[in-house]
């Protein structure tokens, strides 16, 4: 586990060849029961250690040998070190300006977090004193956004079209740049972090260098490329994708990068039990006097999906297609796309309607070839039934969260 790559390679040959394993299985069988598991539990994680190793910031400091919880958190670890990692999230929606994403905004919005992040581990309180030791050595923090569906709806870009794909990319350039910039300045100020020197900053690669990918000419790269080989940066690692589960709630966005798993669900809480709905989907079919009673029962017993609802124009059932209706390949493509940019990883799920084993498969090898560092965080596949069908006639009576701002009880 302390070694990777090619040097893993040799050990592992060698070993086989001496004859050290107490107990084999065959390879194939071992990936079997992998994938069985997926399909059952929606787990094992799955990264890969070779890329995460070979495109991490942190490779001059020794092997990195595992994950955060969520996948999207790579940091070096030893026996009298910690890895911590101080995260932020960025609502996606709010940049939009006059039907186009604000990048000059995005760019500021980030250099204000990276302060932020920066002084969070200056004034953080450690429990453990590896944890400390760790967090000031290498100074990492990890920026990441919310509600990415949510801004393609906004810009009326159905998720898997091309310039979704294209803004996607953009969005995380940004991100990237305005964080590499943010960092540099810090480091002018108060000095780079204490291990900057042999790491691949420290010798003018930025992330996207070690993928071989070129960057848009948007930004001026080669400056800040220079800046930061003279200056260094104040923080070993900028951006990553956290989950955002429960932070996205706050703000009313949707999951991290993912598209809608649903147009319609149920949610729990306190005073009860309501049904939410896509605002802005609700929105749309209102203002085309779409929206009725109707509609809303068809909604619930379609699982959210408005594909099979006669009356809605298609461009609208393009926009608002969910995931289980959106080809695995774009959300994969979409991670590939703006990894470049991401010095961490993410936390990428996938969804399967009728998983097997050849089809998870077929992605997890897809996954690899595109050279994520993270290959799957879940594996979500659909209930055999949903228990919200069950209410349709009762859902008559409920409040449904509509076109307005969400209520104080829905706390989203």
């Amino acid at each position: 586990h302390q070694v990777h790559s090619r040097e893993f390679e040799e050990l592992y040959t060698r070993y086989e060849r001496e004859g050290k394993a107490r107990e084999s299985i065959p390879a194939q069988e071992l990936w079997t029961r992998i994938v069985e598991a997926q399909i059952e539990t929606g787990t094992p994680y799955l990264l890969f250690k070779d890329a995460c190793n070979a495109k991490s910031n942190q490779q001059n400091l020794g092997t990195i040998q595992s994950s955060n919880l969520c996948t999207e958190i790579i940091e070096y670890t030893a026996p009298d070190e910690i890895a911590v990692c101080n995260l932020a999230s960025i609502a996606l929606p709010r940049f939009v300006n006059e039907g186009a994403f604000d990048h000059q905004k995005l760019f500021e919005v980030t250099g204000q977090i990276v302060r932020n992040l920066d002084r969070v581990i200056d004034e953080n309180y450690y429990p453990l004193e590896e944890a400390r030791r760790s967090n000031l050595r290498h100074r990492p923090i990890g920026i990441g956004v919310q509600g990415l569906a949510d801004l393609f709806h906004r810009l009326r870009l159905p998720f898997d079209s091309a310039e979704a794909a294209l803004l996607n990319r953009e969005v995380f350039e940004t991100l990237y740049f305005a964080a590499v910039t943010a960092s540099n300045a810090l480091a002018v100020e108060k000095g780079a972090y204490s291990t900057f020197a042999g790491s691949p900053l420290s010798q003018g690669k930025f992330q996207f260098d070690l993928w071989g990918v070129k960057p848009s000419a948007r930004w001026d790269w080669e400056t800040l490329r220079q800046k930061v080989m003279k200056e260094g940066v104040r923080n070993s690692l900028l951006t990553t994708l956290m989950p955002t589960a429960s932070t996205s709630q706050i703000l009313g966005n949707n999951e991290c990068m993912e598209p809608y798993t649903s147009n319609l669900y149920t949610r729990r809480v306190l005073s009860g039990e309501f049904i939410v709905c896509n605002r802005q989907l609700i929105r749309d079919l209102t203002e085309l006097g779409l929206y009725s009673e109707d509609v809303k029962e068809q909604m619930v017993l379609a699982n959210g999906s408005i594909q099979e609802i006669d009356g809605i124009p298609a461009e609208i059932k393009e926009l608002y297609k969910t995931v289980w209706e959106i080809k695995q390949k774009a959300l994969i493509d979409q991670a590939a796309e703006r990894a470049p940019f991401i010095c961490q990883s993410q936390s990428l799920n996938l969804f399967l309607e009728n998983p097997t084993i050849a089809k998870v498969s077929s992605m997890h090898f897809y996954t690899w070839k595109k050279g994520l560092k993270t290959g799957i965080y879940y594996l979500r596949t659909k209930a055999a039934a949903q228990a919200i069908k069950f209410t349709v006639d009762e859902s008559r009576r409920k409040q449904f969260c509509k076109v307005g701002e969400p209520c104080l009880t829905c706390s989203s």
